[in-house]
C-alpha cells in the first residue's frame, strides 16, 4: 500500500464521493402544483411516507366554535356575600314586613344571583342553559333558570309581596335599602372557564384521516377533489417538514458535501482496517463499484418512495463481495454499503437494520448456498430475516402500512438476489478476479492443466497433491481461505511440466537409470540455472490458458528468492565463488500474503519431508522449525502479512500433519499357507 501512487489510491475515492454527492436528494419544496378541479398530470403519487391528512382553517374554526358552545361556564357561589347581605336584611327597619322579607331574601341567596352583565359576557363565553356553581368545594351542574339574576330578584321580591302592605313596596324597598342589599353573589370563574374551554378545544383533532406508505393518493389523469386536494396539502405540509428542505440552498448543498465526504470516509477505513491488502490489487475498484451500485440504488429508488426500495436486493452486495473476499474482510464494508439506506427515505433507518442482519447472515452463509438450489434455500432464509425484522418493527409500531404488501416486496426483492448471481461471473472476468465457485472448479483434478500434469510429470503431480492436503489444513488452522491455497497448492510448479526429468521426483517414475539422470553431466550452475526455469515457465503457462492472477501469484512466490541450495552447496564444495549467490536465487517474488507464505511453507515442508531420519515428534519439530527459520534468514517474509502468532499456528499444524502422515504401522505376519 505504501508503494502504491496516491492517485491510484485518491482518485477512485473522488469519484465514489462525486457520485454520492450527486444522488443526495435536493429537493428543496413539494415538487407538484395542482389544484381543485384540475386534472392531476403528474404520475400516479404513491405516500413516500406515514402522513395524517390535516382538516382545513375552515373545518378547524367551524369545529372549535362548536366545541366553545358546548362549554359549560363556571360560577363560585360567594357564602360570605349571602351571609352578610342576609344579616342586614334581618336588620332592616320594615315594621312587620322585616322577617318576611329577611326570609324571602335567605331564599333568594339560597339559590344565587347573578350580575345582569357579568364577566361571562365580558369573556365572550356564550350563554349557556345550565351552569356550573361551585360551592362547599364541589361543582354543581344547574339550569341558569334556577338562578336569579339580579333584575329579576328584585322583581320577585316584589311580586311576593304586592298585597303584603297599602304603601308603595317599590318606593319603600328603595328607601329602606332592601334593593341595596340585592347583589351578585354567584360570580363568574373565568380562570376555570377558560381552562374548560382550552380542553375543548384541544379536544378537536386537526386530522380527518391517515395514509400509509404505500398507499396511492392521486391517480394519473385523476381530477383533483376536495379530498384529494387536502390529502396533497397534508402530504406536502409533512414533505417540507420532514423530508424537504426550506432554507437557503447553499446550505442545502452544504449539508450533502458533508453526507457524501462522511459515507465515502467511512467506506475508506472499513476497508483500511478490515482489508487493507486490497489496495494494491483489482479489488479496490471492484469494491468501490459494489458500494457505488448499492448506494446509488438506495438513493435513487428512494426517490420513487419507500415502499420501492422494498423489492430492491440489496442483499446481493454481501453476495457480491463474499464471492471474493473473506467473511470478516467484508463484513465492515457491507454495513459502510447500506448506510445511504439512512438517507434514501423516512423509513431508511428501519432498512437500514432490516438490510445489515440480512446481509451479514448471508455473509456467513454464502459458501454453503452458492450452487443449484441451495441459492433459492439462501434467498428464503434471505426473506425469513427480513421479514421477521420488519414485523419486529411493526409490532413496536415503528411503522405502519400494508404488512402484506411489504411481505409481499420483501419476498420479490429476496427472489432478485438469485438472479443476481450470475453478475459474480461478469465480474469475476471484467476485474480478472477469482470467485470461490471458480476455485473450487479450479480444484477439479480433471481440468486440463492438471491432466498434463499428471501424465508428463506425475511425481510433481503428486507432490502438488500432497501440497495440498498439507496446505489445506494450515489455511483452516489460521483461517484463510482454503479453496484458493488448495487452488494454487495445485498449480504452483506447472511449470515443470516443460522439463519434468529436471526434477527429482519424476526421474524414477519416468524409468530414468542412474547413468543418464538429467543432472549428470551438468554443472551446479547449470542445474540450478534449469531448475529455476520452472517458475518462469509456470508464470507463462498459468497467463497463455488465461489463469487468475491469484493462480500466477501463487506461482511467482512459492519458492520466493530463496537459493536452489541443492547445487549452490555442490558449487562451493567443487571451489566456487560465493560472489556468484544470486545466479542460483529464484527469479521470483517474495510472498506478500498469508495464503502465499503458507504455500511456500508447505511446497518445502513437503519436498524435504523424505528426508527425516527419525519418525518422532522431535525429528519433525526440529525439520519444520529448520525450514521456517531458513526462510526467515533469507529474509522470504519481510512483505509479508503474518503475525508471530500465525506463524506458530503454522508450524505446529505442520508438525502435526507429518506426524500423522507418517504415523507408525503394524507389521503384518506372512500367511504360512503360502510357504512351501
Amino acid at each position: 500500500m505504501k508503494n502504491l501512487p496516491r492517485l491510484k489510491l485518491i482518485l477512485p475515492l473522488v469519484l465514489v464521493f462525486a457520485a454520492v454527492f450527486a444522488s443526495l436528494p435536493r429537493t428543496s419544496k413539494f415538487p407538484y402544483d395542482y389544484r381543485r378541479g384540475q386534472q392531476w398530470n403528474y404520475e400516479t403519487l404513491f405516500a413516500e411516507f406515514d402522513f395524517p391528512v390535516y382538516k382545513t382553517a375552515d373545518q378547524m374554526r367551524e369545529e372549535r366554535e362548536t366545541a366553545a358552545v358546548e362549554v359549560v361556564p363556571y360560577y363560585k357561589y360567594s357564602e360570605e356575600i349571602a351571609n352578610k347581605n342576609i344579616s342586614a336584611a334581618e336588620a332592616l327597619d320594615l315594621g312587620s314586613l322585616r322577617g318576611a322579607v329577611a326570609s324571602e331574601i335567605r331564599a333568594i341567596y339560597n339559590k344565587g344571583v347573578i350580575a345582569d352583565t357579568d364577566e361571562r359576557d365580558k369573556a365572550g363565553v356564550p350563554a349557556s342553559d345550565v351552569i356550573y356553581v361551585q360551592r362547599d368545594k364541589r361543582a354543581y351542574k344547574v339550569p341558569s333558570t334556577e338562578v336569579y339574576l339580579k333584575t329579576d330578584a328584585k322583581a320577585k321580591l316584589l311580586a311576593d309581596f304586592g298585597g303584603a302592605a297599602d304603601v308603595n313596596l317599590d318606593s319603600l324597598f328603595k328607601v329602606s335599602g332592601v334593593y341595596d342589599i340585592i347583589v351578585p353573589n354567584v360570580l363568574f370563574d373565568a380562570q376555570t372557564t377558560e381552562l374548560v374551554n382550552e380542553d375543548a378545544d384541544r379536544a378537536v383533532s386537526p386530522t380527518s384521516g391517515y395514509v400509509s406508505a404505500g398507499q396511492v393518493i392521486v391517480s394519473k389523469g385523476e381530477i383533483v377533489t376536495q379530498e384529494i386536494e387536502q390529502m396533497l396539502d397534508s402530504y406536502k405540509a409533512e414533505f417540507e417538514a420532514n423530508v424537504g428542505y426550506i432554507g437557503p440552498p447553499a446550505l442545502m448543498l452544504l449539508g450533502n458535501f458533508i453526507i457524501a465526504a462522511a459515507l465515502t470516509l467511512m467506506l475508506y477505513l472499513a476497508i483500511l482496517f478490515s482489508c487493507p491488502a486490497v489496495f494494491a490489487d483489482s479489488r479496490y475498484p471492484y469494491i468501490l463499484v459494489v458500494y457505488l451500485a448499492a448506494a446509488l440504488s438506495a438513493l435513487l429508488l428512494g426517490r420513487a418512495g419507500a415502499s420501492v426500495l422494498y423489492f430492491a436486493p440489496f442483499t446481493l452486495a454481501a453476495i457480491m463481495l463474499q464471492a471474493f473476499m473473506e467473511p470478516r474482510e467484508i463484513a465492515p464494508v457491507y454495513v459502510v454499503s447500506m448506510m445511504p439506506l439512512l438517507f434514501a427515505s423516512s423509513r431508511g433507518p428501519v432498512m437500514f437494520v432490516m438490510y445489515v442482519l440480512a446481509g451479514l447472515v448471508m455473509i456467513l452463509i454464502f459458501r454453503r448456498f452458492q450452487r443449484g438450489w441451495k441459492q433459492f434455500l439462501a434467498a428464503m432464509i434471505t426473506f425469513a430475516i427480513l421479514a421477521c425484522v420488519y414485523l419486529g418493527f411493526r409490532a413496536a409500531d415503528v411503522v405502519s402500512g400494508s404488512v402484506w404488501g411489504v411481505l409481499m416486496a420483501l419476498f420479490a426483492g429476496s427472489l432478485l438476489t438469485v438472479a443476481g448471481y450470475p453478475l459474480v461471473f461478469l465480474f469475476e472476468r471484467i476485474f480478472n478476479l477469482v470467485s470461490n465457485s471458480r476455485l473450487i472448479e479450479l480444484c477439479d483434478t480433471s481440468n486440463p492443466l492438471i491432466r498434463t500434469l499428471e501424465q508428463k510429470a506425475p511425481g510433481t503431480f503428486q507432490h502438488s497433491l500432497q501440497v495440498m492436503n498439507m496446505a489445506d489444513a494450515v489455511a483452516r488452522a489460521i483461517g484463510i481461505n482454503p479453496d484458493l491455497i488448495r487452488a494454487g497448492a495445485l498449480y504452483h510448479d506447472i511449470g515443470k511440466t516443460c522439463n519434468p526429468l529436471c526434477f527429482v521426483e519424476n526421474e524414477s517414475l519416468l524409468n530414468q537409470d542412474e547413468e543418464h539422470k538429467y543432472h549428470s553431466g551438468l554443472t551446479p550452475l547449470q542445474s540450478a540455472h534449469d531448475i529455476k526455469r520452472h517458475v518462469d515457465d509456470g508464470i507463462e503457462i498459468a497467463q497463455k490458458h488465461h489463469m487468475p492472477q491469484l493462480i500466477v501469484d501463487f506461482i511467482a512466490t512459492h519458492h520466493g528468492t530463496t537459493l536452489v541450495r541443492f547445487f549452490y552447496n555442490k558449487f562451493l564444495k567443487e571451489g566456487g565463488d560465493p560472489a556468484l549467490a544470486p545466479e542460483f536465487r529464484y527469479n521470483g517474488r517474495k510472498p506478500v500474503t498469508k495464503a502465499q507464505i503458507v504455500l511456500m511453507l508447505c511446497d518445502s515442508v513437503e519436498a524435504a519431508s523424505r528426508t527425516v531420519r527419525e519418525n518422532t515428534p522431535k525429528a519433525y519439530s526440529d525439520f519444520v522449525e529448520g525450514i521456517v527459520a531458513g526462510k526467515m534468514d533469507e529474509g522470504q517474509f519481510d512483505n509479508a502479512d503474518i503475525t508471530i502468532s500465525e506463524l506458530n499456528t503454522v508450524k505446529e499444524t505442520l508438525k502435526q500433519y507429518l506426524a500423522q502422515l507418517n504415523h507408525e504401522r503394524i507389521a503384518y505376519p506372512k500367511n504360512k499357507s503360502n510357504k512351501k
